[in-house]
């Protein structure tokens, strides 16, 4: 009954889908398929263009529902048009001036390393000119003054006088040996082997006069003092297999694999970070990052010229502090930023007060309104004790009177017939809960399959069954009868799944390998019903007993291990021949110190294991002659190629065959495990 009902759900959706609906989800089946059988052809790529548009189109279509279902109300409607007219462009106005700050910010700092990177520029062009117009004998020293006078700014500097072929430098090891392949005045940023460099040259009467210095990362990030992390970005290949994919490098740098090349933007020669950045100062000081490229010149080739991408990485407060370093007017500059805090805390307040006013007025105007919606569904729902609030002398507030003198009267009339009513739903709720206790759907396992079914002697029942799966290869069931009839021994059975599942659960966490292996536990159904009766003893009272039956299946093993406190044994049909199982304690819930075995059987291919209650073996005919285990037995073994269910509807037909009355004399309760 439940696959039907939701063939008819699925049935009824797909009745309600419109046209493009129904077209999305078939190409969308038919491209899984096409992309798990042939995922190269370019017919997939054709069918992903197109289940792209449709499913633009979808949620469009969802989303204007969507909104349709959500300004609905009347007071949703209005709050929408004050989202829109004030509180959308606010968010707009204040989205651009977060980006117009950040490109802001961004463009300073690329002003603020680039001016003094040509400024570094200019001093090597400055120490070229030096050497330039040095007097010829003394040219060595000179070269080693420059050097050390230049090298105190220039980490790393390097001097080279190319007198015709006969080649001078500072220091005796320099970074670059190889001198540059230009006969021009030239200067700028020149890169060598992955690494970049601030370089002049001045040629004149057949010599050359250089100064270069590394520009490494720590040197551009402390160019300008409290402005952050400024590097160069430099662009990595290796050979890689073929395919685009996203990778991680060693170095935890991102880079993109395509064709038979991995490619990676990394710092110039894999440099570690400048000095760190200076703490936020608020919330709103952000991280800053921004590119600048800069023309560079490669060392050995100077006529072709390239692009370097330089990388500025600061603060908003650390380029405000660069900026407001020069201080003309101390005075004015503390004014300042006092004077934007003020005026942003009053456009602040005002837009709260604005925000307010507005809520405001859209209560008044939709709050009756809404009361009597509310107070209208109420009354669908059958709340007639519901009452409007009512303020006001206008035409709203005596709607309201008139709804609120409508309900008390009808509360009036209507006060017998609920209490008449009132013991009918509280059984059919009651009928409606257990109900929801029993297990809709068998668990599917691969050797055994179970099959369960009860049917109250009145609107409520005493007897249990339940399945539950352990794990992918375990599962548990069980069966029980409670003491008398009726709600108190529906309570009791509702109580007896709580505990026993509860007490299951806990037994399954102690049977954990990380648990079993420490402490020698493994999952026993006489453990689980010994915890269950005491439990049962110590909440109900001493005339509240059930008799219970639980067993535990392997499916890889085909191995039952079961315990059965007091009920009614089950029976194994095997190749037509019927067996007992065994009983292996008194009933749960009336001695607290019983004590109970368990035992095992192996189920094999075929056999059919019956267990039941006493509402069926127990009902007597007009002779007082009862139904018996051999009558279900016999019922059992010539039906037992049926269908589960309907072998159960055999066995409770006959049942009431038997006895000839019109109502059950007690709870029917069957459960099948029938081995596959």
């Amino acid at each position: 009954m439940t696959a039907r009902s939701v063939t008819v759900d699925i049935k009824t959706v797909w009745k309600r889908l419109g046209k493009l609906d129904k077209a999305f989800l078939i190409l969308l089946l038919f491209y899984i398929v096409l992309l798990l059988a042939v995922p190269a052809s370019g017919f997939v790529s054709f069918l992903q263009i197109i289940l792209f548009v449709l499913g633009a189109w979808l949620v469009i279509r969802l989303s204007r529902f969507a909104l349709r279902k959500a300004i609905w109300r009347l007071r949703n409607r209005i709050l929408v048009t004050y989202v829109l007219i004030a509180v959308v462009p606010i968010l707009l106005i204040l989205t651009l001036a977060g980006l117009g700050t950040y490109v802001l910010a961004g463009q300073v700092a690329v002003y603020l390393a680039r001016s003094e990177l040509d400024r570094r520029v200019a001093s090597m062009q400055a120490a070229a000119e030096t050497l330039q117009h040095t007097n010829p004998l003394i040219r060595v020293e000179t070269l080693r003054r420059t050097g050390e006078i230049y090298g105190e700014r220039f980490p790393r500097l390097f001097l080279m006088i190319d007198d015709h072929g006969t080649l001078l430098h500072w220091p005796a090891e320099p970074a670059i040996r190889i001198e540059p392949k230009t006969e021009d005045n030239s200067s700028g940023v020149a890169s060598y082997q992955g690494r970049y460099y601030a370089w002049a040259q001045i040629a004149d009467s057949g010599m050359r006069f250089i100064a270069a210095a590394p520009l490494s990362r720590r040197y551009l990030s402390e160019m300008v003092p409290g402005l952050g992390d400024v590097y160069f970005l430099q662009v990595s290949a290796e050979e890689t297999k073929s395919g685009v994919k996203i990778t991680n490098s060693s170095s935890k740098q991102s880079g993109i694999d395509y064709g038979h090349q991995k490619v990676e933007l990394l710092p110039s020669g894999h440099e570690a970070p400048g000095p760190a950045l200076p703490p936020p100062v608020n919330s709103f000081d952000l991280d800053v990052r921004w590119i600048s490229l800069l023309p560079v010149k490669d060392w050995l080739d100077p006529e072709s010229t390239d692009a370097a991408l330089m990388v500025v990485r600061t603060r908003y407060s650390a380029i405000l502090n660069i900026i407001m370093s020069q201080k003309v007017d101390d005075q004015l500059q503390g004014f300042v930023p006092i004077a934007l805090l003020v005026v942003s805390i009053a456009f602040l307040v005002v837009e709260l007060i604005a925000l307010i006013i507005g809520v405001s007025l859209t209560r008044t105007v939709t709050g009756a309104v809404h009361s009597l919606y509310e107070g209208t569904q109420r009354v669908m729902k059958g709340d007639f004790s519901h009452r409007i609030t009512v303020s006001g002398r206008d035409q709203l507030a005596d709607l309201s009177k008139s709804f609120n003198s409508m309900t008390e009267n009808l509360e009036k009339l209507l006060i017998v017939a609920k209490e008449k009513e009132r013991l009918q739903a509280e059984l059919a709720l009651a009928l409606e809960v257990q109900e929801q206790l029993y297990p809709k759907t068998a668990p599917i396992f691969k050797t055994i399959r179970v099959t369960g079914m009860c049917q109250p002697a009145r609107m409520v029942s005493g007897d249990y069954y339940d399945y539950q799966r352990l794990s992918a290869n375990r599962l548990a069931f069980a069966i029980g009868d409670v003491a008398g009839k009726g709600i108190s021994a529906a309570l009791l059975m509702a109580g007896i799944q709580s505990a026993m599942r509860m007490e299951l659960r806990a037994s399954l966490e102690l049977a954990s390998p990380s648990y079993a292996t420490a402490n020698g536990f493994r999952l026993s159904t006489a453990r689980l019903v010994s915890e269950l009766n005491q439990q049962l003893h110590a909440t109900t009272s001493a005339e509240k007993f059930a008799t219970f039956c639980i067993a535990l299946y392997d499916d890889e093993t085909g191995m039952l291990t079961y315990t059965n406190a007091g009920h009614l044994p089950p029976i194994l049909i095997h190749n037509g021949r019927s067996t007992p199982l065994d009983i292996n304690g008194t009933v749960v819930g009336a001695f607290p110190s019983s004590k109970y075995d368990e035992s095992k059987v192996e189920l094999r291919a075929g056999d059919l294991l019956v267990c039941y209650t006493d509402g069926i073996t127990e009902p007597e005919n007009e002779y007082g002659e009862m139904f018996g285990e051999g009558r279900l037995i016999e019922l059992v073994s010539k039906n037992a190629d049926r269908d589960d269910h309907r072998v159960i509807e055999v066995v409770m037909d006959a049942v009431r065959q038997w006895t000839g009355a019109p109502e059950l004399s007690d709870d029917m309760t069957v459960l099948l495990a029938r081995k596959q």
